[in-house]
């Protein structure tokens, strides 16, 4: 009984503790606006799948050298606040390389951005793009990145 008791205790300390701090949470209109928000705290991005490509290029130099220029594409998109979530998938049997979400309007921005990549122009890489709507929230994920980031590319 006793345990039923403290049970209820701690659930409703932690129900009002919760309540309490969703009430002190304020809207703010400037912030949602600079991140390009709606009024639900969401905006749209194109959704990048990088699949196994096409192309196989045995040469390592070349491959390196492409794949170098992969990642100074990413940079450059980044820095330019298109590119804002990207990683690679760890091996899988679906032909799933990484992921990019990207911060533009439509998907043929999105494929005109992604041509400049060496490792998609030259086929290593394949893409899949899809719409998505999500929180605009992850517009800081780079911004917090760099401060956890303690090694660069």
């Amino acid at each position: 009984m006793k345990r039923k008791i403290v049970f209820t205790m701690f659930f409703i300390c932690l129900t009002y503790s919760l309540s309490a701090q969703s009430a002190q949470v304020k809207y703010d209109s400037i912030y949602a606006k600079s991140l390009g928000a709606d009024a639900y705290g969401m905006k749209n991005y194109i959704v990048v799948m990088l699949t196994t490509g096409d192309s196989v290029i045995n040469n390592k130099m070349i491959r390196d050298s492409i794949f170098g220029g992969h990642m100074a594409n990413m940079i450059r998109m980044e820095e330019l606040g298109k590119l804002v979530l990207a990683g690679p998938f760890h091996e899988n049997d679906k032909g799933w390389e990484g992921i990019f979400i990207l911060n533009v309007p439509t998907l043929e921005e999105a494929k005109s951005l992604l041509q400049t990549d060496p490792a998609i122009a030259n086929h290593l890489l394949n893409t899949i793009l899809v719409p998505w709507y999500g929180s605009a929230a992850i517009m800081e994920i780079p911004g917090i990145h760099e401060k956890i980031q303690k090694v660069s590319f």
